[in-house]
């Protein structure tokens, strides 16, 4: 590690220092793992973590960089906030001199650290965990069905005639809801450098866009064959689907593993495990990055915090052991605890498959308005599943919604 501390940073203070960190759950679990770890190396440095939740979290820093007043030294982040924060022009540059954090790119997963790129691209984050997608299912139903793994990932076509045979079997649903499906598709093999609603100009890419068209299509026919629920992520109701038998696959970010293991529906250890998506299909799905206020009094000893969580694999391995988040550093993807089998998954060696996935999954540019356009998405989904609205008519108001709403 020495030689990863020694690169040119801004001074470091004489005299004793307090950090300030931002989190939220369950990003500030990281910090707390960290924290006697880093001491360690920094005994000077005392560690002061403020943890809001994921709301109140995005709400206190957006009116911190706003004001330029109150702000910690330190910023969790999650994937879906990070390109309104880089927009805002708070954060301090990495890439440039004296921090020139581009000499570790390539120690990193190479998406993730796309993700936190600016439109110039400068870099503002650095990625600390990362969601290679996947689909967890319920090994249990799929046999009382008569489905095979195969059968889920063929295609997507397959899978969707599986959900049926599920169903009749079970009773349960293929999916939580038809935004799962389009979710997942939606980021399913883009190209480098492709995003997800806008293109490296800006420009709105969803009219006319058969990966749209096609995600909206099967999402629809999910919902009219009866395979998908009405549950929203992140609810009570999410929670008692996986409880009750209800949920009998849910394609997601690899994460969902501890979620499920430890809170979500710890016992139904044994009866889930994990495949690639349908047809071929690699997807990043969520990731946490951390960045530095530009206004932030403690810039040097931040950023050697900053590094020792993104950069450090003593550290990685030990926030994955505590809390299953894979990490970004692909020296602690090459441990030997990738190839440990996951009780949870009935002895799967699912890490493995998930470490591959992130070698396949592209580049993609991050844009300060997805979040509006996710919302927007969603909302025109509602239409065509639940109000028969014309799919092609539904994308090109979402287009027009989109673009109108990038222009504020």
């Amino acid at each position: 590690m020495g030689a990863l501390l020694a690169a040119a940073v801004p001074a470091l203070s004489a005299t004793p220092v307090t950090l300030t960190v931002a989190s939220f759950p369950d990003l500030d679990r990281d910090i707390k793992v960290a924290i006697p770890l880093y001491k360690k190396v920094h005994p000077e440095v005392e560690i002061k973590l403020v943890s809001r939740e994921r709301v109140d979290h995005v709400n206190a820093v957006t009116t911190q960089l706003a004001s330029g007043t109150g702000l910690p030294d330190l910023i969790g982040l999650e994937i879906g906030f990070v390109g309104r924060f880089v927009a805002s022009g708070g954060l301090e540059d990495l890439s440039k001199a004296p921090y020139n954090v581009n000499q570790y790119q390539n120690q990193v997963t190479g998406y993730s650290w796309a993700q936190a790129k600016g439109p110039n691209g400068d870099q503002y984050a650095i990625p600390v965990d990362i969601g290679p997608g996947t689909m967890f299912y319920r090994k249990d139903l799929m046999d009382k069905a008569g489905v095979t793994e195969a059968d889920l990932n063929k295609s997507w076509e397959s899978y969707l005639a599986a959900g049926k045979k599920v169903k009749a079997a079970t009773g349960a649903y293929l999916v939580a809801s038809p935004v799962d499906i389009k979710d997942i598709y939606i980021r399913s093999n883009l190209k480098n450098g492709e995003g997800i609603y806008f293109d490296k100009s800006g420009k709105v890419i969803v009219a006319g866009n058969p990966r749209f068209e096609n995600a909206f299509k099967l999402a629809k026919e999910a919902q009219d064959a009866g395979i998908a629920g009405n549950i929203k992520q992140w609810t009570n109701d999410w929670a008692a689907g996986f409880q009750h038998d209800q949920i009998a696959t849910q394609p997601i970010g690899a994460w969902l593993n501890g979620h499920l293991a430890h809170w979500l529906a710890p016992d139904e250890g044994g009866k889930w495990r994990a495949t690639n998506l349908p047809q071929g299909a690699y997807a990043s799905w969520g990731g946490s990055f951390y960045a530095i206020p530009a206004k932030s009094t403690h810039k040097a000893e931040a950023y050697e915090f900053l590094k020792f969580l993104t950069l450090n694999r003593e550290q990685q391995l030990a926030t994955f052991k505590e809390m299953d988040a894979f990490p970004s550093l692909k020296s602690a993807q090459d441990d030997p605890i990738m190839s440990e089998p996951l009780p949870y998954l009935g002895g799967q060696k699912a890490r493995e498959m998930w470490r591959e996935a992130a070698k396949h999954i592209p580049e993609i540019p991050i844009n300060k308005n997805d979040g509006v356009a996710e919302d927007i998405i969603n909302d025109q989904l509602d239409q065509v599943v639940h109000q028969n609205k014309d799919i092609k008519a539904a994308l090109a108001d979402a287009q027009a919604d989109i673009e109108r709403r990038a222009r504020r």
